[in-house]
């Protein structure tokens, strides 16, 4: 058996900057936050990230990490709009390449496929394709001669992923409600790291369950709470209070190298340990 197991810091170590990264999850769910924490820690920049963004944007985002952003929203979900993605927008500091959510599915299902586009109604009688020149029309080789928009294949050098179960070879296993887009993440990278709740010997529930294959999966972190402040359903529901202190922090320079000095300053044991006594504090209060 191939033991694929790693550490979060080994997992990115191979990341370099001007890489394509994407990034599982959706919003302010099943973020890898502990892969994203680790690859803070290192100095790695100039990144082109995919993603159905969230706070893996925004941390990203605050630490000057990013060159071009592809992503269809960036969203805390109870907060419509990821307060350091819109401050980087605000003030150019990396671009921004807009696509439909539709267009975005169809770009990693072409990536998976290894093809170069596929053909998408999505974004058709919008201005998306005249503000963004990589998105170009193609007409039907048919009798309807349809033109349609061609969204081409979101190849990736890496992709990160949080599951809630992982075995040791890289089969990854979803228990919540949605996949997401993450099975085409891990197809459409040329390596695919996943963290996860728990690591088990054999999985518990139907075959479908199993989202992610180990033939496209390079390692597999351990990381319990890993998607925190995220929610990562059913193990835990997203931290409403500390993603309100995040948001809060972000809207002020000082507060916010507060809050990465409290949180971000350490490994991801100190971020947990500080997690807790912040969740501690919040009890004391009430």
């Amino acid at each position: 058996m191939t033991d694929k197991t790693l550490t979060a810091d080994e997992a990115v170590a191979g990341i370099e900057s001007g890489m394509t990264v994407g990034i599982g999850g959706w919003g302010a769910r099943r973020k890898p936050m502990a892969l994203v924490r680790a690859l803070l820690r290192t100095d790695v920049k100039d990144l082109t990230l995919v993603s159905p963004g969230g706070p893996d944007v925004g941390l990203l985002a605050a630490a000057g990490r990013l060159r071009k952003l592809v992503a269809p929203f960036v969203t805390l979900d109870s907060v419509p709009l990821e307060p350091h993605f819109r401050a980087g927008r605000e003030t150019g500091a990396f671009a921004f390449e807009e696509w439909d959510e539709a267009m975005f599915l169809w770009g990693l299902t072409a990536a998976a496929n290894r093809l170069p586009f596929l053909p998408v109604r999505a974004g058709l009688g919008s201005d998306v394709h005249r503000l963004n020149p990589r998105l170009r029309t193609v007409r039907s080789p048919y009798e309807d001669g349809e033109e349609l928009l061609a969204a081409p294949a979101l190849r990736m050098d890496v992709a990160l992923l949080h599951l809630n179960r992982a075995d040791r070879r890289g089969n990854a296993q979803l228990l919540g409600p949605d996949p997401y887009f993450d099975d085409l993440f891990s197809e459409a990278a040329d390596r695919t790291y996943v963290s996860c709740e728990e690591i088990v010997d054999t999985f518990e529930g139907p075959p479908q369950s199993l989202v992610i294959q180990r033939q496209h999966v390079t390692g597999v972190v351990r990381a319990p709470r890993g998607a925190h402040f995220t929610s990562c359903a059913p193990d835990y529901a997203r931290d409403e209070a500390f993603q309100r202190a995040y948001a809060k922090a972000a809207g002020d320079l000082d507060a916010w190298r507060a809050f990465e000095e409290r949180f971000l300053g350490g490994g991801e044991d100190d971020y947990q340990r500080a997690v807790e006594a912040f969740g501690a504090e919040r009890e004391g209060e009430r």
